[in-house]
């Protein structure tokens, strides 16, 4: 059986800033459906740290041609709220990029994965930099509630990780060396919160 293709579009969160690569949550999730009895390739990621939803936009359309995919996850949006861009910015642009990932896994929107974007305000980066974790959580918990109502208006599986994020996310096991970005342990847990959902999306695939 000929493994379903995986695409994985994102920031820092899904490039895996500050860890190895086998750590990065879309690779655990690929391993965990491959575990489930799903034939699935190590996804091909198409990340970088700092991209907001526009620059992961135009690093789409640089990439073009992508191609079809079987299977596509995103999680995007920590650097529009780090910057301070408005959030009918995010909306704006998270929609057209939920158009795009649509297209991408063959106009198949149950084929498309988002995860809500982690809480960064609860780790020893931002006490460093004096910023107030209770703004950050208030602007991220916007931006995840536009996310999620537009994936509901498109038929999009929507994954709620931040959570996971705030319990014991600015533990030292949880975080990278930079204090920052996740650790392949925290990870481990958004692959592991993904994982029924991704099941279900891909049941018709499983042999």
């Amino acid at each position: 059986m000929t493994p379903l293709r995986y695409l994985a579009l994102g920031d820092s969160y899904t490039i895996g800033e500050g860890i190895d690569a086998s750590g990065r949550w879309p690779r655990q999730l690929a391993a965990g459906l491959r575990a489930a009895g799903i034939a699935i390739a190590e996804p091909r990621i198409l990340a970088t740290t700092g991209w907001t939803t526009d620059e992961l936009s135009a690093a789409m359309d640089a990439a073009e041609p992508l191609g079809q995919w079987d299977f596509v996850s995103l999680l995007i949006g920590v650097n529009n709220q780090y910057r301070g861009l408005p959030l009918a910015d995010y909306a704006r642009g998270f929609d057209a990029l939920l158009a795009r990932a649509t297209a991408l896994a063959g106009g198949r929107a149950r084929r498309v994965l988002v995860l809500s974007i982690p809480d960064w305000g609860v780790t020893p980066f931002a006490r460093r930099e004096l910023r107030s974790p209770r703004r950050i959580a208030a602007e991220l918990d916007a931006c995840n509630a536009a996310a999620a109502e537009r994936c509901r208006a498109r038929g999009i599986a929507f994954v709620d990780i931040t959570g996971i994020s705030r319990d014991g996310g600015d533990a030292a096991a949880m975080l990278a060396d930079d204090g920052l970005h996740p650790s392949a342990a925290q990870y481990a847990r958004w692959a592991e919160a993904a994982l029924p959902v991704a099941r279900a999306l891909l049941a018709d695939a499983a042999p």
